[in-house]
């Protein structure tokens, strides 16, 4: 759908663009669109921003089933003050059987990508593959990993899909502010049970 050299135009055009512009931009673009959601900390920006431009876009909650008591009520919070059209997935083994056979091994345990593609992959393109987007809107910044380093604002999934970072530029203190001015809120007790390490990868993006 897009070439390499459409993805770098767009990124020296939008590269000082407020996130507002880029997903105007991106809903020009195409309008089927979904934007994916952990409920991490940052969250509600990524979901405030694109929501004030198309309010009934699907949002797609993949969850581990290992999320923090304070980040389901975030969640929870979130999705009724922002009136989110979510769509759920959840990994079709429960974390309660899932602790008796397997437990969640360690990063360096052979037991860890079976546990990876479990909880996070498998949820994650059961979702793709029933919404079918072509744009993808992601809360990925700058300075998260390696790899997230190189992609810049707008990138190709693995699959050809557009994904769009809108806030990829932005430092924690500009999103504080951001959800300040607009009165969001953040939750920072959240848990990846696949990442041992913040900047690790996760595996969705990569």
């Amino acid at each position: 759908m897009f070439t390499e050299t459409q993805i770098e135009e767009l990124n020296k055009s939008f590269d000082k663009a407020a996130p507002a512009e880029i997903i105007h931009k991106a809903f020009e673009l195409n309008k089927k669109a979904v934007v994916t959601t952990n409920f991490r900390p940052y969250e509600a920006a990524i979901l405030h921003a694109v929501s004030k431009v198309e309010a009934n876009i699907p949002v797609v909650w993949c969850d581990t089933g290992y999320n923090t008591p304070q980040t389901y009520k975030h969640a929870e919070q979130v999705i009724k003050d922002l009136n989110l059209n979510v769509s759920l997935y959840v990994p079709k083994q429960t974390s309660a059987h899932r602790d008796v056979v397997m437990g969640i091994p360690s990063i360096d345990a052979p037991e860890h990508i079976l546990f990876t593609e479990q909880v996070k992959l498998e949820p994650f393109k059961r979702a793709m593959e029933e919404h079918k987007p072509n744009i993808w809107f992601t809360n990925l910044r700058q300075g998260q990993t390696a790899f997230r380093n190189s992609i810049g604002i707008f990138s190709l999934s693995k699959d050809g899909t557009l994904k769009v970072s809108p806030f990829y530029y932005w430092s924690d203190e500009k999103l504080d502010t951001y959800l300040e001015q607009n009165n969001l809120p953040n939750e920072f007790k959240y848990f990846d049970p696949t990442k041992a390490l913040e900047n690790r990868e996760c595996g969705l993006h990569a």
